[in-house]
């Protein structure tokens, strides 16, 4: 059922209040004309609420000629930021930015966190963002997690659809997301639920099959067949199986680029609120699908940039994948089991 303006107002003040928003605070709105107007009003007004100061950076919209299709994932790296100082000077001069715009995988948004703003990104649908109000408990899970995969040395995923992948830990820190901006420099998304991390440069290797069901995004489709990526030192060598193995290889194909093919972020989702199956129910076009990302107990892989924790590759071709039904085990911990997250006890919804 549809979010009245009234209710995400309320929502947005939960949020901001566990960003730590208060009479204290600046808060900048960022947005396009893309933006969600619903979403936009609603941050303001919630800003205003809790007495901070409240402003709003418009830029116009940014399309490189390389982009295919409207998923604010499908092309990474500009934005309509890039270049503009000025604006990203006053961005710089608040607490917190509410992003409904996407500056995700920009050098600009790592420029801006190293000041000490904070980014609550806010691009789902009001509906989804309201199904997936985060909380306290929330932070926790995912904080529980974290403790365990920034200690690990190795991560094996294994499934009885065929996947066999190990991934040398160590070298990039581990990311959480938990849906509030609570620290300095800290960027979240709300919503979200899960955590991952990098494999060192070049030692990730084994196989990851996509089995019937899994998701692909940008692409927001369901897997209708298996297809199979063979990884060697860190980047997937080959891609196995019918029409949408070539789908998927040619669209990597178009960006003429070796470092799309680079095993990036790796982790599990921990959200019992996000749905496998909520994608089916949207438009394209609504959103990144947040669902897809962070549903309870997926294998959520990705290839391509890994510039925001400090990696060289800005490459503008980002896949995320999430596999269900797989084993993941941490320095031989397993985490995940059949889609059922297992350790640590603290990391398991109620």
């Amino acid at each position: 059922m549809a979010v009245n303006e009234s209710q995400l107002v309320q929502l947005f003040e939960r949020v901001l209040s566990l960003s730590k928003v208060d009479s204290t605070q600046s808060v900048a709105i960022l947005k396009s004309h893309y933006s969600d107007p619903r979403t936009v009003r609603a941050a303001t007004e919630a800003a205003i609420r809790l007495g901070a100061k409240v402003y709003a950076v418009e830029l116009p919209s940014f399309n490189h000629p390389m982009a295919m299709g409207n998923d604010m994932t499908a092309y990474c790296g500009d934005t309509a930021l890039t270049g503009n100082h000025a604006a990203q000077r006053a961005l710089e001069a608040a607490d917190l930015i509410v992003d409904t715009m996407m500056l995700l995988h920009s050098p600009e948004q790592e420029q801006i966190l190293k000041t000490g703003t904070r980014i609550l990104l806010a691009v789902e649908p009001p509906e989804v963002l309201a199904r997936m109000l985060p909380n306290e408990e929330d932070k926790a899970r995912v904080m529980a997690a974290a403790a365990v995969l920034e200690k690990a040395r190795q991560m094996k995923v294994t499934s009885a659809a065929g996947s066999d992948f190990i991934a040398p830990l160590g070298q990039y820190p581990t990311v959480t997301e938990y849906g509030y901006a609570d620290e300095p420099g800290r960027w979240d998304h709300w919503p979200s639920g899960f955590l991952f991390t990098w494999p060192n440069e070049e030692q990730a290797e084994g196989v990851l099959v996509l089995d019937v069901g899994d998701i692909l995004l940008p692409f927001k489709s369901y897997a209708r067949e298996k297809i199979t990526l063979e990884i060697e030192k860190g980047f997937v060598t080959k891609i196995h199986g019918g029409f949408e193995a070539e789908y998927l290889r040619e669209y990597m194909k178009y960006f003429n680029d070796p470092e799309v093919y680079g095993i990036s972020h790796i982790g599990w989702g921990l959200q019992p609120r996000a749905q496998w199956t909520a994608m089916g129910l949207h438009d394209k076009n609504d959103g990144m699908c947040m669902d897809a990302r962070a549903f309870y107990g997926n294998f959520l892989f990705s290839t391509g940039p890994n510039t925001e924790v400090g990696g060289t590759r800005k490459t503008p071709c980002h896949m995320d994948i999430a596999l269900r039904n797989c084993e993941i085990s941490v320095d031989g911990l397993v985490v995940v089991s059949g889609g059922d997250v297992i350790a640590p006890a603290a990391s398991r919804a109620r």
